[in-house]
């Protein structure tokens, strides 16, 4: 049936379309409370239809549709089929599998509190999702200083006891409650779990009432020590909330929804207020230029409070479509379990918030802005190396080595990331040479690259059987071209490397510090780019980043070793509790801050060994 012959049987209903390309893929999928009418105002004449509209028709060349017994049902189907075949044509917000989330694993006698990107039905609860990896930690960080909850992957249960019950420094510095060791029963425990959910969902008042309690409860029962830890923990949460800034005079709980446009970019922004205080934000963004403020609005709400953990009673928005509303509201409190207002203010209090929230949502806007025409610039960069050095591809992962010693101690080796002409932190990674003694650069650059991608050989093999994930692999992504910080000797011993592990085809360069040569394998003069050239800069910049990371982890390593020396000369302290104080306190800093208790408080020492330590680095 053509799609002429089908818009004559269109039924009066409501329900969810779909429209095809010639390849038959779904590149947009609509609701409507009447099929009928909506379907058949695609097919009307150009000229009353928006740019969006029209290039959506262009390529449409079929339809179908799906009868649902109510306007709230297509709002729900709508939203499934956007998610599961994310349409060319309609508007969506990134995966949520791809966001951070706070999970706490209520599935266990004694929870955890951890970050995940995976949400399973097992039990847990998990708050967000967080658009910011940053800010999720914060929040994390945040909950470790308030509440003592374990930190441990232990396995443990009510009454049983695992086999290393001997409670951890975190517990003697007052970090734990120590259910391992049975410093703290079930109850007590997961009561203090309930306020951590009550302190992420906002309900800061609730929250207070309940330590109030605790604290008043033990009190009375004369479990003075018990109830002083509540008394410092009721202070902290209060003394957080102090720095909360008030929104509002209400003490209602809301989402304040505000957007930002430039001619290919949306950005919306949430602002979460409960009792009244802004207690965290979020964003994200919509690419496309096409879509209205009423259209990114309404598809946001659809699909961000679908997933969301907590649904106020109240959400404001800058505009809203009028015809949507009612369903959405509708379908929102079916979920929230009580009523839902979507208000779009015009004055007041609440329209002082919307316009809050919009400034900060243009800000926020133009640092992405920002980043990318960073990222471009990176990009041409990139582009202008490859032509240079008459590379067949421009290399969007590029790894740059150094080596770092002292007179040939403590030798050290550096791998910088740089992805689009960008540096990529989380990829570094960091070598102590094994293998070569003394000052030979040579070597340990033979040694450091026969790991890499030995490494890289085994993990990719492992990837491929499913025996591993390629997030869980540390070397598994392959350099598009690698720069080692030296001349023709050290780019010699790195490609004699990656001819052996059948890497040759991934091209190499030296390059010298003094001129800024560049040198390539089978070439006997060196390439030298221009002074001013984005090319040059870009290399500089990987070369500096690289000697940096490699003499940072050189000076930690170093700093170890006279701190081990230093803890030698202290009657009283051997290899044991050497080692044990060296990875409770890695640095002399730290260890020279430690009150004698949190010395003593390490495993294998006691108060008269750490008075010795105490008084030696004081001394």
């Amino acid at each position: 049936m053509t799609p002429e012959e089908k818009l004559q049987h269109l039924p009066d209903k409501p329900g969810v379309y779909l429209f095809r390309d010639t390849a038959g893929e779904i590149i947009y999928v609509g609701k409507a409370v009447s099929l009928k009418n909506r379907v058949r105002s695609y097919y009307q004449s150009g000229a009353r239809q928006s740019p969006k509209v029209r290039a959506l028709m262009n390529r449409a060349v079929d339809f179908e549709y799906i009868v649902t017994d109510n306007e709230v049902e297509a709002l729900i189907l709508e939203s499934n089929l956007i998610k599961e075949h994310r349409p060319r044509y309609n508007i969506y917000l990134k995966d949520d599998k791809s966001y951070p989330y706070l999970k706490v694993t209520l599935g266990e006698d004694f929870p955890r509190v951890h970050v995940t990107r995976r949400v399973v039905r097992d039990g847990s609860r998990y708050f967000g999702p967080y658009t910011s990896a940053g800010a999720v930690h914060e929040t994390l960080d945040l909950l470790r200083r308030l509440f003592p909850f374990r930190t441990c992957k232990q396995k443990l249960a009510e009454g049983v006891m695992p086999a290393r019950h001997r409670p951890c420094l975190n517990f003697h510095i007052g970090r734990c409650l120590a259910p391992c060791s049975g410093q703290v029963g079930r109850e007590e425990y997961r009561a203090m779990i309930r306020e951590i959910s009550l302190f992420l969902e906002g309900r800061q008042d609730d929250l207070i009432k309940e330590l109030t309690r605790r604290m008043n409860e033990a009190a009375e029962k004369l479990e003075f020590e018990r109830a002083a830890r509540l008394r410092d923990q009721l202070q902290a949460v209060r003394q957080v909330l102090e720095n909360q800034k008030v929104l509002s005079t209400s003490k209602e709980d809301r989402d304040v929804v505000a957007l930002a446009q430039n001619h290919d970019l949306s950005l919306v922004m949430v602002f979460f207020v409960r009792g009244g205080k802004l207690i965290g934000r979020d964003q994200f963004l919509v690419p496309g230029a096409e879509n209205t403020p009423v259209e990114v609005i309404t598809a946001f709400v659809k699909q961000y409070y679908a997933r969301a953990d907590f649904i106020p009673g109240e959400i404001l928005l800058p505009e809203i479509d009028p015809q949507e509303r009612p369903a959405m509201e509708e379908w929102l409190s079916g979920i929230r379990g009580a009523r839902v207002r979507l208000v779009v203010p015009r004055r007041g209090e609440k329209k002082q918030l919307v316009d809050l929230a919009a400034k900060n949502a243009l800000l926020a806007l133009q640092e992405v802005e920002q980043d990318q025409k960073s990222r471009g610039q990176g990009r041409d960069a990139c582009g202008e190396l490859a032509r240079e050095l008459g590379l067949e591809s421009i290399p969007y992962r590029i790894e740059c080595f150094d080596i770092s010693n002292t007179q040939g101690e403590e030798s050290v080796a550096s791998m910088v990331v740089f992805e689009e002409g960008r540096p990529a932190p989380d990829q570094y990674r960091r070598f102590k040479i094994r293998t070569v003694e003394g000052p030979n650069d040579f070597a340990s650059l033979k040694e450091v690259l026969t790991r890499r991608f030995t490494r890289a050989r085994e993990e990719r093999e492992l990837v491929q059987t499913g025996q591993l994930s390629t997030r869980q692999a540390k070397f598994y992504r392959l350099p598009d071209l690698v720069i080692v910080d030296g001349g023709k000797g050290q780019l010699s011993a790195v490609r004699e490397v990656m001819k052996e592990l059948g890497f040759a085809h991934i091209p190499a360069f030296g390059l010298a510090k003094e001129e800024e040569l560049l040198f390539a394998e089978g070439r006997s003069e060196p390439i030298r780019l221009p002074r001013d050239s984005r090319a040059l800069h870009l290399l500089q910049h990987l070369r500096d980043e690289a000697h940096r990371f490699a003499v940072t982890y050189h000076r930690q390593l170093r700093t170890r070793r006279n701190l081990k020396s230093l803890l030698d000369e202290i009657e009283g302290i051997g290899p044991v509790r050497r080692r044990a104080l060296l990875k409770a306190f890695p640095s002399l800093e730290d260890m020279a801050r430690a009150t004698v208790e949190e010395l003593a408080a390490v495993p294998g020492m006691n108060r008269a060994a750490a008075l010795a330590v105490y008084r030696f680095l004081r001394g």
